[in-house]
């Protein structure tokens, strides 16, 4: 298994817009909180792995690879109106929730209705639906146009015929590590996503296991009698 995973700086920054990816994550610190800012929170990837993803996203003739380190979306572009309120609750819901292991395996697309094609969640898929469903609460609720449905982006918006590759040439791509932490992200004036603060997570105990497994079943089962949604950029 590989070491827990956190978004470190070497995986640069999210962005939907041009500006340079951030050498130092960590040591950002973004510029005055806007009025209505809106937040991510996501899942970060070990870097030798989220170095290899974004390889292969860019040769799939994706401009965002440079600039998007492979995670998962747990929270996307969310307004947030009381940031210390935010972050209690992204802090609160991090401390309750115990490490876990993830799987990423196999391609997916949600063609027709978004040109994107992923990897797959397997392991931990359930536990990052029981994220989402506790971030997209309280200050940070609203409605979603699509069922959440977790992935890693791997094309999106480019030619079809590059998305058909993607989905054939990782079909069997396979990569498990384990997740320790969650990051919060503001999405800035100049369009590129800051990380705010990381948060470790804490539950630890065979309780908090249990409650868990019993979360995955009941996600699983759930999942599996609806269609997956379209995705957020990245």
């Amino acid at each position: 298994m590989y070491p827990a995973s956190k978004l470190t700086a070497e995986a640069g920054s999210h962005t939907t817009g041009t500006g340079p990816a951030s050498g130092a994550l960590a040591d950002t610190v973004a510029g005055d909180w806007d009025e209505n800012p809106s937040v991510g929170v996501i899942l970060g990837f070990p870097p030798h792995i989220a170095a290899e993803l974004q390889q292969w996203r860019a040769s799939f003739g994706d401009p965002m690879a440079g600039v998007i380190p492979a995670h998962i979306t747990l929270v996307t572009t969310t307004p947030a109106k009381d940031w210390d309120a935010t972050t209690r609750h992204v802090r609160s819901i991090a401390g309750r929730q115990a490490p876990f292991t993830v799987t990423i395996s196999g391609t997916g697309s949600f063609r027709p209705v978004s040109p994107v094609v992923f990897l797959k969640v397997e392991d931990g898929f359930g536990e990052c639906v029981n994220l989402h469903e506790q971030l997209q609460s309280g200050p940070l609720e609203r409605e979603l146009p699509f069922p959440y449905h977790p992935h890693v982006t791997v094309a999106h918006d480019v030619a079809p015929e590059n998305l058909d590759e993607a989905e054939t040439v990782l079909k069997d791509y396979r990569a498990t590590f384990a997740v320790a932490s969650m990051g919060l992200y503001e999405h800035d004036s100049n369009g590129i996503w800051q990380l705010r603060e990381e948060f470790d997570f804490g539950g630890d105990t065979d309780e908090a296991e249990e409650d868990q497994a019993a979360t995955v079943q009941a996600t699983h089962a759930a999942h599996e009698e609806r269609a997956p949604g379209s995705p957020e950029r990245g």
